[in-house]
């Protein structure tokens, strides 16, 4: 068997007491939803776990593995991040009245919350060094295919993180649609959620590794 029951059943409880934890992906779910309505909260999700699986398909091929030691590479995908993160905040900012209704949304709304989370989450260094430093004390090379076996984890850790980050960004959007009939609170919301965004910038750019 390429992974044990008993290494599952290790794994498996951890990596949902990770996904558990407040992170900078479930805050960003949270902005989402509030910001655009229970779709985008939703997409929001399915972006970040499109982007963790692509971190996990790296770190196997060891593509990460060569990012991560170089420090100056870090650095780039570092402030990347946060340039980004500070876009979306100003374009939170920014909302005209009338896109401030996530009932009035267009329907493209969902692509780019899902297309925003992906790059936030690809430009985020320490999901490199955390897959790298996490998925490896489970992975057994003596049992078979070390890439299939770092797929089969970083999964088990994307269906947790995307459930949970699901449920985050359709309770923020329903209550975003609940009390977006009022303009001033809608507005309220969008500020809340580019301090939000600012936040997570802030975070990335002072949380040192």
């Amino acid at each position: 068997m390429l992974i044990p029951i008993e290494t599952l059943a290790i794994f498996i409880p951890t990596a949902l007491a990770l996904n558990m934890t407040p992170g900078n992906d479930m805050l960003f779910c949270l902005g989402q939803g509030i910001k655009s309505g229970p779709k985008a909260g939703n997409a929001a999700s399915l972006g970040i776990a499109t982007g963790a699986l692509i971190h996990t398909l790296l770190a196997g091929l060891g593509l990460a593995a060569l990012v991560a030691a170089h420090p100056v590479a870090l650095e780039v995908l570092r402030w990347a991040g946060i340039a980004y993160l500070v876009w979306l905040a100003i374009g939170a900012f920014r909302s005209k009245d009338q896109q401030l209704s996530p009932a009035q949304t267009k329907r493209s709304s969902a692509l780019v919350a899902w297309r925003d989370g992906i790059v936030v989450n690809l430009l985020n260094p320490k999901i490199i060094v955390f897959v790298l430093a996490f998925i490896p004390q489970f992975v057994d090379a003596s049992r078979g295919s070390v890439l299939m076996q770092f797929l089969i984890f970083g999964l088990i850790l994307n269906i947790g993180g995307t459930i949970i980050n699901c449920l985050v960004g359709s309770f923020a959007g329903k209550l975003g649609q609940l009390f977006a009939r009022s303009a001033r609170i809608a507005r309220g919301f969008q500020i809340f959620t580019g301090c939000v965004f600012l936040g997570l910038a802030a975070k990335l750019a002072f949380d040192k590794r």
